[in-house]
C-alpha cells in the first residue's frame, strides 16, 4: 500500500469514526474467506459494515473522534465493525460470533462510551431501530382501533337488540297465525 493510499484509508476511516454511532472491534484469527463473506453479507443486509485495517492506520484514524476509546482493543487481527444504527453491528456481531468461536468481539464504543464484551452483548439484546418503531406504530395505533371498537360498540349492540326484538316479533306473529 503507497502513501497515498494509506493517507486516503486514514481520512476515511476518521470519517466513519466520527460520524457513526457504534464500534465493534473483534479478532477473526481463523476465519475463512467464505466465513468473512458470509458475516459481511450479514452486516450489509443489516445496514452495518466490516472494515479489516491495519491497527497503526486505524488507531491514527481514530485521533479526535468519539470512539477513540477502542485504540487498545486494536492488537493482533481485528476487525472493526459499524453503524449507524446503534444495535445493528453490535446485534450481527454477537450472532456470528455464537455460530462460530474463531470470531471473537474484543469491545466497542458506542459514542464516547467504552464497552467491554459484555457491553457489546447487552447492546446486542437491544431491539433494533426498525423493531422500536413498529412497536412505536403499534402503541400509536392501538388506542385508534380501541377508540374505533368503542364508538361502533354501541351501535353493533342496538343492532342485535333490533335483531332479537325482530326475532321475537317474528316468534309471535307465527304464534298468532
Amino acid at each position: 500500500m503507497d502513501r497515498a493510499a494509506k493517507a486516503d484509508l486514514v481520512s476515511t476511516l476518521n470519517g466513519v469514526f466520527s460520524s457513526t454511532s457504534v464500534v465493534v472491534v473483534a479478532h477473526y484469527k481463523g476465519l475463512t474467506v467464505a466465513d468473512m463473506q458470509k458475516l459481511r453479507a450479514q452486516m450489509k443486509q443489516a445496514g452495518a459494515t466490516v472494515k479489516v485495517a491495519k491497527n497503526r492506520l486505524a488507531n491514527i484514524a481514530l485521533e479526535g473522534t468519539d470512539v477513540a476509546s477502542i485504540q487498545p482493543l486494536l492488537k493482533g487481527p481485528t476487525l472493526l465493525a459499524y453503524s449507524s444504527d446503534p444495535v445493528a453491528a453490535a446485534k450481527v456481531a454477537v450472532d456470528f460470533a455464537k455460530a462460530n468461536e474463531k470470531l471473537v468481539i474484543l469491545g466497542g464504543a458506542m459514542g464516547t462510551t467504552a464497552l467491554n464484551p459484555d457491553g457489546v452483548k447487552a447492546l446486542a439484546s437491544l431491539p433494533s431501530l426498525d423493531e422500536l418503531r413498529a412497536k412505536i406504530v403499534g402503541l400509536v395505533q392501538a388506542p385508534a382501533t380501541k377508540i374505533a371498537q368503542v364508538v361502533n360498540a354501541p351501535a353493533a349492540k342496538l343492532a342485535r337488540v333490533f335483531g332479537a326484538y325482530a326475532k321475537t316479533g317474528d316468534a309471535q306473529t307465527d304464534e298468532a297465525a
